[in-house]
């Protein structure tokens, strides 16, 4: 479909502009009026090739998230303070101490030198910058406000960071924990079960099943060390592959969002992802179904990828955005298809949104904070458990021993 540049405003008098894909003219303005706004102008952008060339392994590149979330801040401070766009990258070149990223933004520069614009640049590197980073500097690009855009995305990137670290914060505790438990584990079978072994064998005393069970996991372990490593490297490939492959991705999504621990805290991820990442769009200047259509690349989440794809096929129906998330009301809470609702009514959507996202935020904090005191528990069970048995699996022959000597 084609491209619009439009302006509008809102009844409250609110102005915003930027891109549209819509059939027509009259599609734009559809679209624009279900999002509360009335356009001053209408502008159809030429058609022309936009086929980005991605080399193969570009495709693999990737650096940490707090790398491009400062490139961001930067190259907006940069661009609003009087500088190119390839002079403040030249600038952030000779800066950055990552290696890959230095090499990446020096080809986005040769590119910039060549014509291409600062998007085409970095579409080329989809491993490192997503389909929301490349298409909110093309729209700030088209309207002059690159450096604005850019601020909004490195707000967004620096949130999406402050997720990221609290969620994996909370589970390096009980990562560790269990670790550990592991690592002690196969200590006692390799090491100090079978030196025990040896003192039941000279006895010949009968060993209890539970004690036998330990005795073969022992011997597995020594006997066919290297194939037990082989099998679990080959195991963790495997579990890998298979969340990477459609199957297996639907099965983690499910799980994540009916695991009665975890459900609770996968979707407020993701619903603040999605509040934040949409008012973000929308306040770029991007259209409603081009926002959506980013939402659905940028969520991992199966079932949230699909919500946002049927809402994207219901919203050229003319069917409201708040109508097709309170149809999914088992991955977005009564409080997120309200809040929407209370934006479409008002033209302030990606205000309200902003401050969902927000609610979210912090409900995830104090969330992740308070979960040490929710998994403690279940660890000292799963390793009582464990420390128990062993015991008694040990226990159980040496009162045989002694009931021998009697």
């Amino acid at each position: 479909m084609p491209k619009f540049i439009y302006t509008a405003k809102s009844y409250s008098g609110e102005t915003k502009g930027g891109e549209i894909t819509a059939k027509d003219e009259k599609g734009v303005v559809l679209q624009l009026k279900a999002e509360g706004f009335l356009p001053t102008s209408i502008r159809q952008i030429e058609e022309k090739d936009d086929s980005i060339n991605v080399k193969f392994f570009d495709r693999f590149k990737s650096v940490p998230l707090k790398e491009k979330m400062v490139f961001a801040r930067n190259l907006g401070v940069m661009i609003s303070s009087g500088l190119s766009v390839s002079r403040a990258l030249q600038n952030l070149t000779e800066q950055t101490e990552n290696k890959t990223f230095k090499v990446v933004l020096a080809d986005i520069q040769t590119e910039l030198q060549a014509g291409k614009t600062l998007s085409e640049g970095l579409a080329k590197y989809p491993g490192i910058f997503n389909e929301l980073f490349v298409n909110m500097v093309r729209v700030g690009e088209t309207g002059g406000n690159l450096e604005e855009v850019l601020r909004i995305v490195a707000v967004q990137l620096e949130k999406e960071h402050d997720l990221a670290s609290k969620v994996r914060g909370a589970m390096i505790y009980p990562a560790v924990v269990l670790f550990a438990m592991l690592g002690v584990g196969i200590l006692m079978l390799t090491y100090i079960l079978p030196q025990m072994m040896g003192v039941f064998k000279d006895m010949d005393v009968e060993l209890p099943k539970a004690t036998l069970m330990m005795v073969g996991l022992s011997d597995l372990l020594k006997n066919n060390s290297v194939a037990v490593s082989v099998g679990f490297v080959v195991f963790i490939v495997a579990i890998k592959f298979f969340l990477s492959n459609p199957v297996g991705k639907k099965a983690l999504s499910f799980a994540t969002i009916h695991t009665p621990v975890i459900k609770n805290i996968a979707i407020k991820v993701n619903c603040a992802r999605f509040a934040r990442i949409y008012s973000s769009l929308l306040k770029s200047g991007i259209s409603v179904m081009d926002a959506l259509k980013i939402v659905s690349n940028t969520l991992s989440n199966y079932y949230y990828k699909k919500a946002f794809n049927k809402g994207i096929e219901d919203i050229q129906k003319g069917v409201a955005l708040s109508k097709i998330l309170s149809a999914e009301r088992d991955i977005f809470p009564a409080l997120v298809y309200q809040i929407v609702e209370v934006g479409e009514e008002t033209g302030k959507t990606e205000t309200v949104l902003l401050q969902l996202a927000e609610f979210y935020e912090e409900e995830i904090n104090q969330i992740t904070k308070n979960m040490s005191s929710i998994i403690e528990p279940v660890l000292m069970v799963v390793i009582g458990g464990a420390v128990g048995f062993f015991a008694v699996a040990m226990l159980q022959p040496m009162y045989s021993i002694m009931e021998n000597i009697k």
